[in-house]
């Protein structure tokens, strides 16, 4: 039988990831493992310098899953390397709770961060997530009371046709992302927007008088057509944005640019 990994930052009791198993049990056994707690923004960190823990817990829907005390990558290292006696064959990352889109989300997102760190051993890797209305959401830890179905359904068909067909040819992962009110079933094919996020930090004071700090951020509306943003905001529909793990930008253009450092 096929296996998938289903991982997250939201927490391994969390809603999204329940309801990335639904998506996918009929395709294979499924292993759940995620962080013990709400891990949003942590990016791609790893733990080195403490122990790591994992606890077996009963879940919502009846199954096991394994709760992590690291980050998102770490519990994705730890199905892959301990909980898993195969590489499987394929991970899903999330269902996140809101959505990430964009070259800001790239790298901060444990979401993606958890995906890439799978996608890095050449297992096929899918992160997915379910844009929400209140924002407050993202940071919840277990039970949402958020509308999967159409995530759902979205997720298993495109799960079926990757382990049917494998990725595209010079991709290591598919970024989905899914509106509140999608206007139709169709996956639309996406490139990352610029970045959405313009950093804001918010001081304040403590009762002693000494500063301490809020990063906060505003939202930028920038996005062009054609772009994940753009999709998802605009169009209200499913964004999927091909990624590749090699960031090499063009090396011969950087040759002739390195060529007049290496003259003088």
């Amino acid at each position: 039988m096929k296996k998938i990994l289903l991982c997250n930052d939201d927490g391994v009791s969390s809603s999204g990831i329940l309801a990335a198993d639904k998506a996918v049990s009929s395709l294979g056994e499924t292993i759940i493992v995620g962080p013990s707690t709400q891990q949003s923004g942590i990016g791609h960190a790893i733990t080195l310098f403490e122990p790591l823990r994992i606890k077996k817990l009963p879940l919502r829907n009846g199954k096991i899953g394994y709760a992590v005390s690291g980050t998102p990558t770490d519990a994705a290292i730890m199905g892959v390397f301990q909980l898993c006696d195969e590489k499987p064959d394929l991970c899903i990352s999330g269902i996140n709770i809101g959505y990430n889109l964009g070259k800001s989300e790239l790298t901060t997102s444990g979401t993606l961060g958890a995906a890439m760190e799978v996608a890095s051993y050449g297992i096929p890797t899918i992160a997915v997530s379910q844009t929400v209305d209140d924002q407050s959401a993202k940071f919840e830890n277990g039970r949402i009371n958020i509308d999967f179905d159409f995530a759902v359904k979205t997720l298993n068909k495109l799960a079926g046709y990757v382990m049917e067909n494998g990725m595209p040819d010079g991709i290591d992962l598919l970024n989905l992302n899914i509106p509140t009110n999608p206007v139709s079933d169709e996956i639309n094919i996406t490139r990352l927007t610029n970045r959405m996020f313009i950093p804001e930090v918010e001081t304040r004071y403590d009762p002693r008088g000494k500063p301490y700090y809020w990063i906060d951020s505003t939202i930028t509306d920038n996005d062009k057509e054609g772009s994940d943003g753009y999709c998802i905001k605009k169009e209200h529909k499913v964004s999927l944005t091909p990624l590749s793990l090699d960031l090499t930008s063009d090396v011969s253009e950087t040759k002739k640019w390195a060529d007049k450092i290496n003259k003088d």
